[in-house]
């Protein structure tokens, strides 16, 4: 009598659990791009053209600059099931460093950015070791931080602008990008998408993987490319890719490689996911935690550099609620409060929505109060249309 062996199938079967989040993510990305599409038409309708044009999109990718960068970073912090409150205080006061050390102490642009950059590291290594050696939730820790540097904002400002920036330091707010080298910048961008869209589909026939219609993936390529070659032409009929822009999709290339692509970000969610089982898994979440705070602190004060170039003066309220706007952005874009679930260019896209809106309102002179209403209402709708999806897959 033959004895018939079943092969394991406990890594196949987690596979295509990840295919099946991956699946849900994209229905959730495809939704949210439709209904970006839809406002942007709407705006342009009441706007009579004027909010797609060249310039007010210009303005419109600067806004949302900042917003995405502290998104970028939130989305690890809530992976791994944390939060941090204090990103919007600490744009404010890493700005006001910045105008400190330049106008009252007259120093250079590369020695504040690297000591206020040092300085940001620092203060998320001292949230993360609170959080996971102390033992006091991250909430608690990030909400004494955020008001701890809102004091010391105003303590080192004494509640006044301080001006002017060095020229060199407004470049990092205020410049533009050639156009023949946006130009370029978008074709190695397309080219790399493309390569690595290959190769991710080539390893998933390797491993009998669920694959999407090849007519779906070339058609996705395509529009991939043909989003980025309009929106590198639109921003060069004005003046080119603002600075603030290019440097807010470096950091976003940078740390979806780091959650997508390395050992690290499978750690991140391992323990957004179950902190127990990654623990039994040997990942060393504390390390992890306080690697995942630090990057955060380093991003919020390259954000509040990016803010006090681009306004030429460090500001007592510089950066107020931007902390709300960072977790709206990364929660819109998918990423679940619970932890282990999040994506970056979902922030992105998160942020964009929220620019979107508030720069078509106030082309309208749609009172500020009503945009609060209509941000806030957004957010709640995508937290509803997140678990309605969750339920009914359940």
């Amino acid at each position: 009598m033959e004895t018939i062996t079943k092969a394991p199938t406990k890594g196949l079967e987690s596979e295509q659990t990840i295919d099946l989040k991956k699946k849900s993510y994209d229905i959730r990305a495809y939704t949210m791009l439709i209904g970006l599409v839809v406002i942007m038409i709407m705006f342009a309708f009441f706007t009579d053209g004027v909010f797609l044009s060249a310039r007010n999109l210009s303005n419109l990718a600067m806004q949302m600059s900042v917003v995405s960068l502290l998104g970028t970073g939130a989305v690890l912090v809530i992976v791994t099931g944390n939060i941090d409150l204090s990103v919007g205080s600490l744009v404010g006061l890493s700005g006001g460093l910045a105008a400190v050390f330049m106008a009252w102490e007259g120093w250079g642009t590369l020695p504040t950015i690297a000591v206020v950059l040092v300085f940001g590291v620092i203060i998320g290594i001292i949230h993360g070791f609170a959080t996971v050696y102390l033992n006091i939730p991250a909430f608690i820790v990030t909400l004494g931080g955020m008001m701890i540097y809102r004091g010391i904002l105003l303590g080192i400002t004494k509640g006044v602008t301080i001006a002017p920036m060095n020229n060199s330091y407004q470049i990092l707010g205020q410049a533009y990008i050639n156009n023949n080298v946006g130009l370029f910048v978008a074709l190695i961008a397309i080219v790399t998408i493309v390569v690595l869209s290959v190769r991710k589909r080539q390893s998933r026939v390797k491993y009998n993987l669920r694959l999407e219609p090849m007519p779906l993936f070339t058609w996705k390529l395509i529009l991939i490319a043909g989003l980025i070659s309009v929106f590198v032409i639109l921003m060069n009929t004005y003046r080119g890719i603002p600075i603030p822009v290019f440097f807010m999709l470096v950091f976003a290339i940078l740390y979806t490689f780091i959650a997508e692509k390395t050992k690290f970000g499978r750690s991140i969610y391992a323990i957004g996911g179950n902190i127990q089982a990654a623990r039994y898994s040997g990942i060393k979440v504390k390390k992890v935690v306080l690697i995942v705070f630090a990057l955060n602190g380093l991003i919020a004060a390259f954000a509040g550099i990016i803010l006090s170039a681009r306004l030429n003066a460090g500001v007592p309220g510089a950066g107020n609620m931007m902390e709300l706007d960072a977790i709206a952005a990364a929660v819109i874009g998918g990423t679940s409060l619970a932890g282990g679930r999040g994506r970056v260019n979902g922030a992105i896209l998160g942020a964009l929505i929220m620019a979107t809106l508030d720069n078509g309102m106030s082309l309208l002179n749609i009172d500020a109060f009503w945009q609060y209403i209509v941000k806030g209402s957004i957010l709640v709708l995508a937290v509803w249309f997140d678990n309605a999806s969750k339920n009914k897959k359940a």
